[in-house]
């Protein structure tokens, strides 16, 4: 039975994860920060499956010792501060747990086993103010929020340790991924929350920042099996995961407030406190090299990851 150590278990990814690595026959390990109050809720079906360790990317022992004791032959790093508009707020802090905090993981790989298999998430964020559309694995990076400069610095130390230490490692470098467990502050779950709040008569609008951004969105649980893929590949190499299209917005709303019956004009309230410092406008993958060498392709489709969303969210409201 292959091992895997996952840290950020306890986000969307890690869980999406986390339950293909067990379909697979892995003995799945999840790192999780202390905290007082234990935020397992999207995990919690998978607990009597997966071993949960305290660990943090900020502590350079809590890996080694982690890395001695389970043995995994493949370590995915998922976690992060990954919320963008707080990476505003705490730079320093997002630099120190999504860039160093990668540093810290393949030191310990280094020292421990270089022969155990790294995972890095990278984003589509790194690349900003995008120089070309669409962007591939070549596209130049130009991050427009310290979470996306972090970002950078996590991918290139990657590249570094792959090319100076011999360590099979690779960068996904996945698009916007969503789900009924995206976190309520990403503008996707947001829009969800949003619409079963108004539809179940909880709330009467919804605020919102630019509608007019484009992003590439697709489903979380598709783009975790590009993840394992990666691993299971005879050369380390860093690919772009996404679906290649492009949707504002405006047009995530239209489909989530039509799925029940609504129109968004009547109730979206677009504030600039949502706007960002720096906004990325336009980004949307070229995702030809992952296709072709992973034999990977996207199942959900954009609206039907849209209203996956918003059904999850008004069942949820209608129960509480």
């Amino acid at each position: 039975m292959p091992t895997a150590l996952l840290t950020g278990i306890t986000g969307q990814d890690g869980s999406y994860l986390a339950e293909l690595l067990i379909k697979k026959g892995y003995r799945v390990i999840g790192v999780a920060r202390r905290s007082s109050t234990v935020n397992y809720e999207r995990i919690h079906h998978l607990l009597d499956d997966i071993t949960v360790v305290q660990g943090d990317l900020q502590d350079q022992g809590s890996l080694l010792a982690m890395l001695e004791e389970y043995k995994p032959s493949e370590v995915y790093n998922l976690a992060a501060q990954s919320f963008v508009p707080t990476s505003w707020n705490q730079p320093a802090l997002t630099g120190d747990i999504t860039a160093l905090g990668v540093t810290r993981m393949l030191e310990a790989i280094r020292f421990v086993n270089p022969k155990i298999r790294f995972y890095q998430a990278s984003s589509s964020e790194m690349f900003g103010k995008v120089m070309e559309v669409p962007q591939s694995e070549e596209t130049p990076f130009y991050p427009r929020s310290p979470y996306g400069v972090a970002k950078v610095y996590g991918h290139w130390i990657t590249v570094n340790y792959r090319e100076s230490f011999d360590i099979f490692a690779v960068s996904g470098i996945l698009f916007n991924h969503e789900s009924p467990r995206r976190g309520l502050e990403f503008v996707t779950r947001k829009i969800s929350d949003g619409v079963a709040r108004i539809k179940t008569g909880k709330a009467k609008e919804l605020r919102l920042g630019n509608l007019e951004a484009q992003r590439d969105w697709g489903f979380a649980g598709d783009y975790v099996e590009a993840m394992w893929l990666m691993l299971q590949q005879d050369k380390p190499d860093d690919y772009v995961v996404g679906t290649g299209e492009t949707h504002s917005v405006k047009e995530f709303c239209e489909i989530a407030f039509s799925h029940v019956g609504l129109d968004y004009k009547e109730f979206v309230v677009m504030d600039e406190k949502f706007y960002r410092p720096a906004e990325v406008d336009l980004l949307i993958s070229n995702p030809a090299k992952t296709r072709k060498q992973l034999k990977w392709e996207p199942q959900v489709s954009f609206k039907e990851l849209v209203t996956m969303m918003v059904d999850a969210d008004v069942a949820r409201h209608q129960k509480s």
